[in-house]
């Protein structure tokens, strides 16, 4: 006796329908006459009404086994069909493909939308609020600098930044880039060394420990 099991067979395209139906769909499409191709694949779709029959009052529901017909068919069955007949690219739509820039960042510490607003800025030089969208994107470019190398930057580094991202076009006056203050300007606090924490009055604990021995130590007066 051969023994035939289920992960040998054909994958069921619609499992609901069950391995009789697309057996029957399959021998549909071995029918070379295409009149009697037609009789037999309403009958199938018979068939497959009998399986939901609680369902026959609803308005699509001989169009959706109409559909399921040419799906578990792989959409190779040439039938005639009371509705229009479904493709693959309708069931499983490719998504299109997104344009994505393939031109490398010169500057990664920056990103692309620091260069963006750079060589937008060069034809606002005239605008009143130039100087102070220049001096954001300077306290911009310390943060990420920071960031990106763990130490502060000087504004020759940022001036010569601007002006490379900018090709020359825009100027900046470092006298007035020297009085900006860094909002963005994050200080390095060094860890403080053992037993060197403050006690809840703020005091070091070491440093009173230090003053009661010294205290200790002094010999009394007569």
């Amino acid at each position: 006796m051969e023994k035939n099991y289920n992960y040998e067979r054909k994958k069921l395209l619609l499992p609901e329908y069950g391995r009789h139906i697309h057996e029957m769909i399959d021998y549909l499409s071995t029918i070379e006459d295409r009149d009697l191709r037609n009789r037999q694949a309403r009958a199938v779709i018979a068939v497959m009404a009998n399986i939901n029959p609680m369902l026959r009052d609803s308005t699509d529901f001989y169009h959706k086994l109409w559909d399921h017909l040419f799906i578990m068919s792989d959409f190779k069955l040439d039938v005639d069909s009371p509705y229009p007949i479904p493709t693959s690219a309708q069931l499983y739509p490719v998504p299109e493909k997104l344009p994505y820039p393939a031109k490398q960042i010169a500057r990664k510490q920056y990103g692309k939308i620091v260069q963006r607003m750079i060589r937008s800025l060069e034809s606002m030089k005239d605008h009143p609020d130039f100087e102070e969208t220049i001096g954001n994107i300077a306290r911009y470019m310390r943060t990420k600098s920071y960031e990106y190398n763990q130490e502060h930057p000087n504004n020759e580094n940022i001036i010569k930044e601007i002006k490379n991202m900018s090709e020359n076009g825009i100027d900046v006056d470092e006298v007035a880039l020297n009085n900006l203050k860094s909002d963005y300007k994050q200080h390095f606090s060094a860890r403080p060394q053992k037993g060197n924490y403050p006690n809840r009055n703020g005091k070091n604990k070491n440093n009173k420990k230090n003053n009661g021995r010294q205290r200790y130590m002094r010999p009394k007066q007569q």
